[in-house]
Formats: structure tokens, C-alpha cells, sequence
């Protein structure tokens, strides 16, 4: 099983029990969001292509802590008509490769990074 979102705008929460986060840390704007099914224990492994960040950094995630902390992806399907129904979210992310950045000569951040997630609201 393989899904693909065709820019998506991602906000992500640094995932924490007992004391859960309201506000993301932040949200990113994709080419392409790939999340596909890896194996039977129901582990997706997921790649975001080309993002770049619209609002907060994400040089937390490319420190020791951020590359080790569980987070929480949000987004809205764009196909979906029905605004309550739109709804998707992945919980227990972790990033399974280093999220590699390039900065162009006008300054834009553009990134490429695989995560593993151990559940997902994907329709």
C-alpha cells in the first residue's frame, strides 16, 4: 500500500504523553508526501521530497535530540471534499535517515527526509 499527497502543508508536534502539544513547532510545505505500508506489524515508512519550512525552523530535527524525539505529523487531504473528513495524521514518527537541507543562493531552505511512523490516520 503506498498513498501520495502532492503538496501537502505539514505541521509538526513534538509527541508527548501526558502533556500534549497544541502548537506546532513547525510547518513545512512539500512537493510530494509518500507514506507507504513497510510490513505486517503495521510500521509505514514515509518520504517528504523537496520540503521547505513556512513557518518555525527545523533545525531541531537535524540535532542529536531532534533526530532521537518522536513527533506528531498533521495535514489535510486535499481530495477529500468534505473538510471533516479530510483529516490525516501520523503518530510515533521518528526520522529513520538524516534530513538533508540545501540553501540556494536567495536563501531558501529546501529539504529531503524518510521517517518510519508507528500508526496513522490516513483516510
Amino acid at each position: 500500500m503506498q498513498l501520495v499527497w502532492n503538496k501537502p502543508v505539514i505541521t509538526f508536534y513534538k509527541e508527548r504523553f501526558g502533556k500534549q502539544e497544541k502548537e506546532p513547532f513547525v510547518a513545512v510545505k512539500a512537493r510530494k508526501f509518500k507514506v507507504s505500508k513497510q510490513n505486517e506489524e503495521n510500521e509505514l515508512s514515509c518520504v517528504l521530497d523537496e520540503f521547505f519550512p513556512i513557518m518555525g525552523k527545523i533545525d531541531y530535527m537535524t540535532t542529536k535530540e531532534g533526530k532521537a524525539d518522536n513527533y506528531v505529523l498533521c495535514w489535510f487531504d486535499d481530495n477529500e471534499d468534505d473538510f471533516g473528513k479530510a483529516f490525516r495524521r501520523l503518530t510515533g514518527v521518528t526520522i529513520s535517515k538524516e534530513i538533508k537541507c540545501e540553501t540556494d543562493s536567495k536563501g531558501k531552505i529546501t529539504c529531503n527526509g524518510s521517517f518510519k511512523a508507528k500508526h496513522g490516520k490516513l483516510a
